[in-house]
């Protein structure tokens, strides 16, 4: 006899992801909310942007995870996802939106509608789910309120949207002051319009509650102490502290196992809250089942049913990672061998979807696919952290054959210039083989719209910064593959590299100032075939940081005036990633980050260089 099936409505809870470009202000708005939501207590001292509780997070001021948490109005609790904005962390957002049964969709009062704006919203569309407009930043001087809802109407209608989901409401508020309104000339006093309109225009979730469990493990997070805490939504069911249940996969990629649920959390503020059981809609965190990874389904064990999960995009550049072989290797770092890292980047991939580690022609090396440069730069740069030394290569793009013609991946690029730089800007597009797409003036400004290959790209942002003297505001998205279409000059420039190991010292970098750019100070230790600043002509120059003045007794007048060296550049992990070429490599350490050559030696170099040219 079949069993009726109850359908449970949980009117006192609504579970939300707020998705929006990067810096359009969600992470303030979700302050705020939590404020005004009653989560602090009203003498508790609060940081700025509490949900970026990562080191990285904070120095860089974007959101990199994607976190849980939760505020009450009104006796309805509301689940909170804040989700990173930055297009290289993408995966993040389309897994978190299996969660929810709604989105509030940030839009910035003055910039509207950007290429993560509509990356993140068709993956909200896609699902079905109910969005709220938010535009956010109304207190800008430059808001431009009226003309920003008709851009996020004609996005929705561009992506194909439907009719209930062009009727999305409409809300304006300044997150920084913790007000909103349904009126684009008001202010508002208060979130209270943000809040009733999450109450009345997101649907509450519903399920069976006498049925079976599911729980569709969406995120992990990691504890020394518990291990591995899966966190998802209760699709069906009740969850209990102590229960057995069936691990699952919808995909078949591992075989069904059972386990047992040790502990058993809620999200309250920004606090995990033990729990004895959960129902349906209800956003959980629980530990003690080994191996649970992101996708899979926990079932009961009577009827295991695992359910379906979102696809998440193919990542797009690669970069090899393998062991430091410089002559520093193992001064700096406390793991280094080719076993420690491959465990950690395995480690990675298991909360991380968009990546991918794959084994390289080399024991000591493995490939590692990611959504971007940014993407991977930050695994690279938390990696340091931790005391990892590794090398890394330069990035290089994944090619997909479709229909039996090669493709690349294309990004859709968004620039926003001063006039007088705009004609730098088209010139180094056209040489990046880029297509325009849209071209507009707003105010004494240029908003260009192109679609350029992933390589032509790479090395890019830092010339742009120079060329738009730092008032150049780029952003990218990958938008599909194309075609591939023919070589791109990646760099023009050739580097300075040392002729010997030793101390770099005043009199030879003076003399070394004088062939380009360096990257070094005096009293820095060098070797060679490291790579110490760049050159202004195509063409690698060896030169000897580490020569002294040859000393007399003969003083003459004017030898012995003070050298002065021009300032070095200081470069960062992102801007070296971008400077090396097919045959360089960044040398990473917990205290140091090196460029050098991938052979060292001068005379293997050149004898390298010349079987190429044969």
């Amino acid at each position: 006899m079949r069993r009726k099936v109850t359908e449970l409505v949980r009117e006192d809870l609504r579970n939300i992801a707020i998705i929006a470009h990067v810096d359009h202000g969600k992470t303030t708005l979700v302050d705020e909310m939590l404020k005004q939501g009653g989560a602090f207590r009203e003498n508790q001292a609060v940081q700025d942007r509490v949900m970026d509780n990562n080191d990285i997070e904070r120095e860089r001021g974007i959101t990199i995870l994607a976190k849980n948490t939760s505020c009450m109005y009104n006796g309805v609790k509301i689940n909170i996802v804040d989700t990173p904005g930055h297009a290289d962390f993408s995966g993040e957002v389309e897994r978190i939106l299996k969660m929810v049964n709604g989105v509030l969709l940030l839009v910035d009062s003055f910039e509207g509608t950007m290429p993560q704006t509509r990356f993140v919203l068709q993956k909200a569309l896609e699902l079905g789910h109910k969005i709220i407009v938010v535009v956010n930043k109304t207190d800008r001087p430059d808001a431009r309120n009226h003309e920003v809802v008709d851009e996020v109407l004609e996005l929705l209608l561009d992506l194909d949207a439907t009719e209930e989901q062009l009727d999305s409401p409409v809300v304006f508020c300044s997150g920084r002051l913790g007000c909103s309104s349904y009126n684009p000339d008001e202010m508002g006093t208060d979130f209270k319009p943000l809040f009733e309109k999450i109450i009345s225009h997101i649907p509450a979730p519903e399920g069976d509650e006498n049925g079976d469990l599911q729980v569709l493990v969406s995120s992990i997070d990691y504890n020394d102490y518990v291990g591995r805490i899966a966190i998802g939504r209760v699709e069906r069911g009740v969850i209990k502290q102590n229960q057995e249940v069936t691990v699952c996969d919808f995909y078949d990629r591992a075989e069904p196992f059972k386990a047992k649920i040790v502990s058993l959390n809620q999200f309250e503020g920004l606090n995990k809250v033990p729990v004895e059981t959960a129902s349906v809609g209800d956003i959980i965190a629980f530990s003690g089942i080994e191996g649970v990874t992101i996708g899979q389904t926990i079932c009961s064990v009577n009827n295991p049913e695992p359910l379906p999960f979102v696809k998440i995009s193919e990542p797009t550049v690669e970069m090899t990672f393998s062991v430091n072989t410089s002559p520093f290797a193992g001064r700096e770092g406390k793991f280094v061998t080719s076993r420690q890292i491959r465990e950690r980047l395995m480690r990675e991939t298991l909360k991380d979807v968009s990546l991918r580690v794959s084994d390289s022609e080399t024991a000591d090396a493995m490939n590692v696919a990611g959504r971007g440069e940014m993407h991977l730069s930050i695994l690279i740069e938390t990696m340091r952290r931790e005391g990892y030394e590794l090398s890394v290569s330069t990035p290089r793009v994944l090619y997909k054959e479709i229909d039996g013609i090669k493709c690349e991946p294309v990004e859709r690029v968004i620039i926003d210039v001063p006039e007088t730089a705009v004609g730098s800007v088209m010139e180094k597009m056209g040489q990046r083989k880029g297509e325009m797409v849209e071209m507009r003036p707003t105010g004494s400004r240029t908003r260009l719209e192109y679609l350029v290959p992933s390589r032509g790209l790479f090395g890019y942002r830092s010339e742009f910064l120079t060329d738009t003297k730092g008032e150049g505001v780029m952003n990218t998205v990958f938008d599909s593959y194309k075609p591939y279409c023919g070589e791109i000059s990646r760099r023009t420039v050739g580097s300075l590299v040392a002729w010997e190991t030793g101390t770099a010292v005043t009199y030879g970098l003076f003399n070394a100032q004088e062939r380009g750019t360096l990257f070094i100070d005096a009293g820095v230790e060098v070797y060679e075939g490291m790579i110490v600043g760049v050159s202004p002509k195509a063409g690698d120059i060896v030169v000897n940081v580490c020569k002294k003045k040859h000393l007399t007794n003969t003083r003459a007048s004017g030898s012995d005036d003070a050298l002065h060296l021009i300032p070095c550049r200081q470069m960062s992990l992102e801007e070296s990633l971008e400077f090396i070429q097919d045959d360089e490599l960044v040398e990473i350490t917990p205290k140091n980050i090196r460029i050098r050559k991938t052979i060292l030696e001068r005379d293997l170099r050149l004898k390298a260089e010349a079987k190429l040219k044969k």
